[in-house]
């Protein structure tokens, strides 16, 4: 992939581009080697200038939170582009109507309006990830779904042209969207409903203890690995993995959390190949002694 000419373009873009950055940083797991080329956008303009200049030569991978994502130990030969805070504005439409810029983290988002007296949101404050993640991925916790309250996407595609999508133009399904990879998110609309501040944080509040009472925090991990299997059992992921696999097994430093079978953790210096081995391990015994067979809800980026 040549680049000579987007070195020469550095100051003419705005944005902030770096070469050969590492993006072991970026990411929850802590886990990966470099990427050929990491832009941030400060604006639409200094990103579709980019999309332009960069046309397609390599891969383009679009990082939120880096909340569940694990890249690869190799170089990444793309680009990995991570919004700026231009992207992360929040503001009404209307008294009951939240436009979010995609770089916003969701819990921000349920916390503006739970401030503006907007319910529907709370779910939000559970998931770590930004809103352009929680499109892609059709996020949601306590059977609430991004698609329950979204209205429409605001997008740019990779070669620079920008449009929008209503919601009922859009196939959602469990933990994941029906659009091309080839579309960057740049804002969502929201619609909730009135409902006073002090009942919606409570309920926040409530959602908040359920969660840190399940699942681990403050560690090297990436949210749920695998995706409920809606279709094959009731039983949930974390009681296929408990019943399948022995509780102690590890690949060099990625494990199994001990407080919710689904999270796996890099305990100090996991590499992506241990954390391969880990998944693929645990979908084997599952399905060896369950029948079931697991799709991942992280992203692998390779």
């Amino acid at each position: 992939m040549e680049i000579a000419d987007i070195k020469k373009s550095v100051l003419l873009i705005d944005g902030d581009i770096f070469f050969d950055q590492s993006i072991k940083n970026l990411n929850w797991f802590n886990i990966g080697g470099k990427t050929r080329i990491f832009f941030k956008p400060k604006s639409l303009k200094g990103l579709i200038e980019y999309l332009k200049l960069y046309a397609l030569r390599g891969k383009i991978f679009i990082l939120g939170n880096g909340s569940n994502v694990l890249f690869d130990d190799d170089t990444y030969q793309g680009t990995v582009i991570k919004l700026g805070k231009s992207f992360s504005n929040i503001t009404l439409l209307d008294n009951n109507t939240i436009i979010a810029g995609t770089a916003a983290s969701q819990k921000k988002v349920s916390e503006f309006a739970m401030n503006n007296n907007i319910s529907g949101l709370e779910f939000m404050s559970c998931i770590p990830g930004s809103i352009g993640g929680g499109i892609r991925m059709n996020s949601g916790c306590f059977k609430k779904e991004f698609k329950d309250i979204l209205i429409s996407i605001q997008l740019v595609d990779f070669k620079g042209v920008v449009r929008s999508i209503p919601t009922n133009k859009i196939n959602f399904n469990y933990r994941s969207i029906q659009l091309p990879k080839d579309l960057i998110f740049l804002s969502a609309t929201f619609k909730g409903n009135k409902k006073n501040s002090e009942e919606i944080n409570n309920y926040m509040n409530e959602l908040n203890k359920v969660k840190n009472m399940a699942q681990p925090t403050k560690i090297k991990t990436s949210g749920s690995t695998f995706k409920n299997p809606i279709n094959q059992t009731d039983k949930k992921v974390w009681e296929l993995i408990r019943a399948s696999v022995p509780k102690e097994t590890s690949y060099g430093d990625a494990i199994i959390s001990e407080k919710h079978a689904n999270f796996f953790v890099n305990k100090k210096n996991a590499k992506a190949v241990d954390m391969k081995s880990l998944i693929n391990f645990v979908k084997k015994k599952v399905k060896a002694q369950t029948g079931v067979k697991l799709e991942l809800e992280i992203v692998v980026v390779e």
